[in-house]
């Protein structure tokens, strides 16, 4: 293999040593501008297109970090609350169940409460969660929805009373 090369490379300064001056001339600036080519599309392109999109992915990555900021603060201030007694819960779990119709039933047993629903659509559900979260302080624990047409059929499972 080593062989090959050499003979090779001794064929190309023979071929290169019979060429005029300005024929060489010619062969190497195509070489300098195949260089300049492989340099550009290896070395400088990727690095140009990661600085032009660098402050885009940096303002997205900081929305990112306000918005789990802003929800970790939400779970302080869900922490910091006095917990509601279980019947409240229950209470205001049924309520905002009722609020959705027969499209959702509620069971409660022990320190969990299964919603089950049917056909509910994704704003409902975002609300009753804020109402379970908020008046109920209950915590998801479990999610079990698939997309069905306009909504989500499925379960989800809270835990209500005080965290252990």
């Amino acid at each position: 293999m080593n062989a090959i090369i050499t003979d090779t490379r001794e064929q190309m300064r023979a071929r290169y040593a019979k060429l005029d001056a300005r024929e060489r001339q010619m062969v190497l600036v195509i070489g300098g501008a195949l260089a300049f080519l492989v340099v550009w599309l290896l070395l400088v392109r990727p690095a140009w297109t990661t600085l032009d999109n660098a402050p885009a992915l940096r303002a997205q990555a900081d929305a990112e970090l306000l918005q789990m900021q802003a929800i970790a603060n939400e779970a302080r201030q869900l922490r910091a609350l006095p917990p509601v007694p279980q019947s409240v819960a229950e209470q205001v779990l049924k309520s905002a169940t009722d609020d959705l119709g027969g499209k959702a039933k509620l069971a409660v047993q022990g320190e969990r409460a299964t919603l089950s629903v049917t056909g509910i659509n994704g704003e409902d559900l975002r609300t009753w969660l804020l109402k379970a979260r908020g008046g109920a302080r209950a915590r998801p624990i479990e999610a079990s929805l698939t997309r069905a047409g306009d909504g989500y059929n499925g379960t989800l499972v809270v835990a209500i009373g005080s965290p252990q």
